[in-house]
């Protein structure tokens, strides 16, 4: 149990600021997220408005960049913008969403791959382009789609 909850912590750790403390102030159930995503009893885990919302911002803004960081057509601003919105995204859904706290513990692990591709866009991850960033924010959002019931919710398509 403590294992999980420094691997919990240096993940919270990694994410920006903002999400980092919303958070604390809204996720914090007593209970560490568990290390890989699960479905419940066999079922997709339920979600509320707030998080289909920001899903599907979030959800938008990784298919309308993919095309461009595959080309190579963003620029170091643009994937620090893109990383900005989409971590904007990330602070309404932790700081809005009201979910089952077994459901919150799967959604604690969505929103850490979510913190380490933005990271990966702003160009804090040695070795990995700012490209794959968006690439990550794209698998993580395919993950989400799963494992959480959001209707009408569609993979994201990658080029390889």
């Amino acid at each position: 149990m403590k294992s999980i909850l420094l691997s919990l912590s240096a993940v919270m750790l990694a994410l920006p600021l903002t999400v980092q403390a919303a958070a604390q102030d809204h996720h914090d159930h007593g209970t560490a997220a568990p290390q890989s995503i699960e479905l419940n009893a066999g079922k997709k885990w339920a979600t509320d408005d707030a998080l289909r919302q920001g899903m599907s911002a979030i959800r938008a803004l990784a298919d309308e960049a993919l095309p461009a960081a595959h080309a190579g057509k963003i620029t170091p601003a643009g994937y620090d913008a893109l990383a900005n919105d989409i971590n904007t995204q990330i602070s309404f859904i932790v700081s809005s969403c009201k979910l089952d706290p077994k459901a919150d513990a799967q959604l604690h692990i969505i929103i850490a791959e979510l913190g380490d591709a933005i990271e990966t866009m702003e160009g804090k991850q040695a070795g990995q382009s700012r490209a794959m960033g968006v690439v990550k924010v794209s698998n993580t959002l395919n993950t989400y789609g799963k494992y959480f019931d959001h209707k009408g919710w569609r993979s994201i398509k990658l080029p390889h």
